[in-house]
């Protein structure tokens, strides 16, 4: 009797609610904040299945990602309800997403026409290569005065031209005016505000901002980028800010989640501009480190755009309001972070699980004189290097899965040490410290490792979930909404764990200086060209190395075949 009149005076007390759905490159998350306290009260999350059909490609199924998130929320409601908690009590829904990633659908019938081309997949290459050749003087930078942004694998235009270029669907789509282009917050707003009756085809700065279709200037769609790439205007979703009313939630009344039709999604932020709300960062100066997939480092520089001369990215931070300014960031980008536990486990099978990483790692507490460059995606900030591929070396017969799965830790705190240079070089000013968010940062030995390398103390929140609570704020905040305030003096003090570097920098020097020279050997892997097969395949011939290595074992083969034929 006491603990359902507690539980029912609990309800009152809450007041309301805010929701965000954050929808990452390895899995998707539903998550309920108090909007009064940032406390997180009920969350859930569904794996999502990465495909790999071909070597560099990484695509996952538009429909999976969508169904993942109708079950998080269902799930999330579940215990919500068994908390006796009122879901009537949610104001607002924000989204939060793995950014860049590309899909196209048709409007009329809501069907993905493709596979959505994830952020890492490198089948571009190509057409990177060409578009780079065309510039004067073969600069990848070309573009960047108007994007902040170098000609990559990375961002979506190039994808999006694969696709108008590669898949019949999408050329045809596009030619009888039913095909819609849009990042992962796109699909997920059209599809859940509506779909094919109604939905909204919207996105923010913050996803506009990584396509290289928008001019971070003018705060909109560039009809000479978009004339560049050769892409209809009338296929991108409209831009608004990060933070208004887009469109009414729409679910299936006989849902437990369904009690969540008619609230409205007010917030939209790319997963790395969302953790940088969820930290707090609203000053020039103030930086955040996020370890998920990959690995990003963000660092407000206020109401200017800053050019970087270092090879980081000039990106949109927020705009939390249509009549708000928008605030831009200096980003550091690595590909594989937490991708580099998923590949030991799923690839060399060394680890069962990802957390296992930590007890296997601490066995042996050294890598013993050996470096993981992870370049599965080639390198990104500060080389920008798609010929770049993954080494291990400075191997011996005394290593083994722990000293390797030490390195893999190493290579990522190795890897934010690179961005972190680049940073306080734009900067001139070091920063005296980092602010890590993420889900490896559940990693002590990471983190303790990280600060080793950095030499300056990292700091972690409580609460791991700041990209979400990033969303949930600016859904919050939203005109209309108005339950979250984001004034300096409203926002909640956070908790947080202090990791201090404990070893000498002279030793964190020397192996620092080891990594850089391990980044050399991975350098300049492919060649520069592929060569294709005529139907958009790369022959493995393309990978010189392995062209050579290949002919050569055909020659001694038939070498060989011929030698024995005469001692017959």
């Amino acid at each position: 009797m006491n603990g359902t009149m507690a539980a029912s005076s609990d309800r009152i007390m809450l007041g309301p609610l805010v929701a965000a759905i954050d929808q990452g490159t390895s899995s998707t998350r539903f998550l309920v904040f108090n909007a009064k306290t940032a406390e997180l009260l009920s969350h859930h999350q569904v794996e999502i299945k990465q495909n790999f059909p071909k070597e560099g490609w990484v695509e996952e199924d538009p429909k999976e990602i969508l169904q993942s998130v109708y079950e998080c929320m269902e799930r999330t409601c579940e215990k919500l309800t068994q908390l006796n908690i009122d879901i009537s009590n949610i104001k607002a829904i924000g989204v939060t997403n793995q950014r860049e990633t590309t899909l196209v659908w048709d409007k009329e019938t809501g069907e993905p026409l493709y596979n959505a081309i994830v952020w890492l997949d490198l089948r571009t290459q190509s057409t990177v290569e060409r578009l780079i050749n065309k510039t004067p003087g073969r600069n990848k930078n070309h573009l960047k005065h108007k994007t902040g942004l170098p000609i990559s694998t990375y961002f979506s235009a190039v994808k999006l031209r694969w696709l108008m270029d590669n898949v019949t669907e999408v050329h045809e789509a596009v030619l009888s005016h039913r095909a819609m282009f849009g990042t992962v917050d796109s699909w997920l707003i059209w599809c859940l505000t509506g779909g094919k009756t109604g939905g909204v085809h919207c996105t923010d700065v913050t996803n506009a901002s990584r396509t290289m279709l928008f001019n971070i200037h003018t705060m909109d769609w560039d009809p000479e980028l978009c004339k560049y790439f050769d892409i209809p205007m009338e296929i991108l979703p409209k831009v608004r800010s990060s933070s208004e009313i887009y469109g009414l939630m729409k679910i299936c009344s006989s849902l437990k989640s369904g009690a969540l039709t008619g609230v409205p999604i007010s917030g939209c932020l790319g997963d790395q501009s969302a953790a940088l709300v969820g930290q707090m960062c609203f000053q020039d100066g103030q930086a955040k480190n996020t370890y998920g997939t990959g690995c990003f480092l963000l660092r407000n520089t206020g109401a200017k755009p800053v050019m970087s001369d270092h090879g980081l990215l000039t990106t949109v931070a927020y705009k939390l309001g249509r009549d708000k300014p928008a605030c831009y960031a200096l980003e550091g980008s690595v590909a594989i972070a937490g991708a580099v536990v998923r590949w030991l486990k799923d690839n060399l099978g060394i680890v069962q699980s990802s957390t296992e990483i930590e007890k296997l790692a601490a066995m042996v507490g050294t890598s013993y004189g050996c470096y993981f460059v992870p370049a599965f995606s080639g390198l990104y900030a500060p080389y920008w290097e798609p010929s770049a591929r993954g080494i291990i070396c400075g191997l011996t017969q005394f290593t083994n899965r722990s000293h390797l799965a030490f390195a893999a830790l190493e290579a990522v705190c190795f890897q934010t040490r690179e961005i972190l240079d680049a940073m306080n070089q734009d900067s001139g000013i070091p920063l005296n410290q980092l602010q890590v968010d993420g889900g490896m940062t559940s990693n002590k030995l990471l983190m303790q490792l990280q600060a080793d390398i950095l030499c300056i103390p990292v700091v972690k929140p409580s609460m791991p979930e700041t990209t979400a609570l990033g969303a949930a704020m600016a859904a919050g905040a939203a005109e209309g909404v108005s339950v979250w305030s984001l004034k300096p003096e409203d926002l909640t003090a956070v908790t947080s764990e202090k990791f201090e570097p404990q070893i000498n920098p002279e030793e964190s020097e020397y192996r620092y200086a080891r990594w850089k020279k391990a980044v050399q050997k991975a350098m300049n892997w492919e060649t520069t060209e592929p060569i294709s097969n005529g139907n958009g395949e790369t022959s493995i011939f393309s990978s010189a190395p392995l062209g050579f290595y290949i002919l050569g074992s055909m020659f001694m083969l038939i070498g060989a075949k011929y030698i024995a034929g005469r001692h017959i």
